[in-house]
């Protein structure tokens, strides 16, 4: 769940999520993210059998060069 979470993010930090986050339930992790949009990771693709979150180049190209 936390790879959902902007961790380089102001608000991020400012909730103390690196401390709290291991304690919440998943349910509550997804109720937070839902919150506020800068709390996630971005960019976020979602397609039929992959999730990516993040740019990292060399993952996007194996699932996206066909």
């Amino acid at each position: 769940m936390k790879r959902f979470f902007n961790t380089s993010g102001n608000l991020y930090k400012e909730l103390k999520l690196k401390d709290k986050l291991p304690q919440m339930s998943e349910e509550e992790q997804l109720d937070l993210l839902a919150t506020d949009g800068m709390l996630v990771k971005r960019p976020l693709v979602v397609t039929e059998d992959t999730v990516l979150t993040g740019f990292k180049e060399k993952e996007w190209v194996e699932k996206f060069s066909s």
